[in-house]
């Protein structure tokens, strides 16, 4: 077996399950674990992070294996899900592609474009499957939505607008951690900037005002964002309550995606002509499973790229925070000049 292929098949043709490593073992890296549960053909195989206990204790419940040595995990897995801080993402992600390992990086994949153009070159270079975890577009709502919308459109959409910000987070929090690359944009806003981006196209203008937090990262950022194909008003915050839905308009009507919209479950389309439409579809497996489904699909299929999460679409969604970033003069100790 060659370091690019995956122990997918037997020699009887049957498929078997993807073996999963999970870089990290905190509360995502958890959620991940339990999502696999719901996922037909995949398992967890094993887990490492840089404290051993957190490791053992996420995977002996899922009957996986901790390792103390990362690279012998990729030794012994199929594809590989990174779990941890974003300032990390790069190292395990480079890391992986070395020893021919398919990457499913948690949101944001780069702390910055040029990080992430650095991750995307290595799996291509590799020929490698390379996804950013970006939840939103696999959830059975946000599907329907977009079938709903092909057959009996809004007319032309131009605008979108959403956010959400959260109180009450704790200052030891790493999302306050500027070494950390911390920052509501970061870990918040990245959603709001995949939803402007979706629907409306590269942005070609960033304008942000915001607040800069006693730690040096962003705390609440409000953005306006002029697209190829409209505007974008998006906001994020770490201090303040905020959560809520989102809305996309267009010239025959408003979508609503109900709160909370990046989990999405209801929908609510009213249009000029007076009609309303409610889409219900709760979803199950707490939502990761979706996500990492398509992501096996791919693997299955000899794909290198998603076609609904591509690289373009993280490149277009980490260059809004970039310049936002900009505009609030926030910048990470470990970012080159």
């Amino acid at each position: 077996m060659s370091n690019t292929e995956t122990n997918t098949t037997t020699n009887t043709g049957k498929t078997n399950a993807i073996r999963w490593g999970i870089v990290g073992a905190g509360r995502i890296a958890r959620r991940f674990a339990e999502s696999l549960g719901h996922v037909d053909g995949a398992a967890l195989a094993g887990v490492w992070s840089r404290r051993a206990e957190p490791a053992r204790a996420l995977a002996e419940p899922h009957g996986a294996r901790a390792f103390d040595d990362l690279d012998a995990m990729f030794g012994e897995i199929d594809a590989v899900y990174i779990a941890t801080m974003q300032d990390s993402h790069p190292e395990y992600a480079l890391r992986a592609f070395a020893a021919g390992k398919p990457v499913l990086c948690e949101k944001p994949a780069a702390v910055n474009a040029r990080t992430l153009q650095t991750m995307i070159d290595a799996a291509r270079a590799s020929k490698l499957l390379f996804m950013e975890a970006m939840k939103p577009p696999f959830y059975p709502l946000y599907r329907r939505l977009r079938e709903h919308l092909a057959r009996d459109p809004i007319g032309e959409i131009g605008l979108v607008r959403a956010g959400c910000s959260i109180a009450g987070v704790p200052l030891d929090h790493p999302s306050f951690s500027l070494e950390a690359g911390g920052g509501a944009l970061l870990d918040i806003g990245v959603y709001e900037a995949f939803l402007a981006v979706d629907w409306l196209g590269e942005a070609l203008d960033v304008q942000t005002i915001g607040r800069v937090g006693e730690t040096g990262v962003d705390v609440f950022a409000s953005l306006n964002v002029r697209h190829e194909r409209g505007i974008a008003q998006i906001f994020c915050g770490l201090d303040l309550q905020g959560r809520g839905d989102a809305l996309i308009g267009g010239t025959q009507g408003t979508v609503t995606i109900h709160e909370n919209w990046w989990n999405p479950a209801r929908a609510s389309i009213v249009y000029t002509d007076g009609r309303r439409v409610e889409l219900d579809e709760p979803f199950s497996g707490g939502g990761l499973n979706y996500e990492t489904a398509h992501f096996c699909e791919l693997l299955r299929a000899g794909a290198t790229e998603s076609p609904i999460m591509p690289h373009a679409m993280s490149m277009r969604m980490i260059a809004i925070i970039d310049a936002a970033r900009r505009d609030l003069n926030v910048r990470f100790p470990f970012e080159a000049d």
